[in-house]
């Protein structure tokens, strides 16, 4: 990696607010599942399922309180899909492994208005890039996984609305952890999910 490669990334390995790895829960967490890996496609397949597996989603279990930060996330072990990515990102940091935020535009149901956004992340790994990951949670319906260089997401982008953004952040979206910092029960923020505009 070049010089300006590491500059590039940097925002990348950061701790913030949200990812708050820094938090002495946080860092020991991360901490556990690095050990014993053999490399860091090892560290950050062990994050993801951690988060994915172990992490309940909020709306798929009806269950508070909404979470923001990563160790908020981490303590209440719950979160929605924007959260669990903010604690995905914040533990792949930790082990110093380049980790950003990316969102989908999809529609709350099957077809149609109205919409919102879905959290997930990307990962940098040697030998692949950037790689995007989708710890939401799996249920009937939505089967995500890591498995390198193929993408398994929770959820395909085929309805005509529907769009990848194609950005990585470093940090999250204001209007994501404003309407997770607003609401403080899992259905209130079900009937406001943040959104954007669609630009074509």
């Amino acid at each position: 990696m070049t010089q300006t490669d590491t500059a590039a990334l940097a925002p990348y390995l950061s701790a913030s607010r949200y990812m708050d790895f820094d938090h002495p829960a946080v860092a020991a967490q991360a901490a556990r599942l690095a050990e014993g890996a053999c490399d860091v496609e090892d560290i950050a397949r062990r994050c993801f399922r951690f988060v994915r597996d172990q992490i309940r989603h909020s709306w798929d279990y009806r269950q508070n309180p909404v979470t923001c930060r990563a160790s908020d996330v981490l303590h209440h072990g719950t979160g929605y899909c924007y959260a669990k990515s903010h604690l995905l990102a914040a533990l792949l940091r930790a082990n110093r492994i380049p980790a950003g935020l990316c969102y989908q535009r999809l529609p709350i149901g099957d077809e149609g208005a109205p919409y919102c956004l879905h959290g997930l992340n990307a990962v940098y790994l040697p030998g692949h890039g950037w790689y995007r990951i989708d710890a939401r949670g799996n249920k009937p319906g939505v089967a995500a996984d890591f498995c390198p260089p193929r993408e398994a997401l929770a959820f395909p982008v085929a309805e005509h609305h529907a769009r990848d953004l194609p950005e990585i952040w470093a940090e999250p979206l204001p209007v994501v952890t404003a309407a997770l910092e607003r609401h403080l029960d899992v259905a209130e923020l079900y009937a406001n999910l943040p959104d954007v505009p669609l630009i074509d």
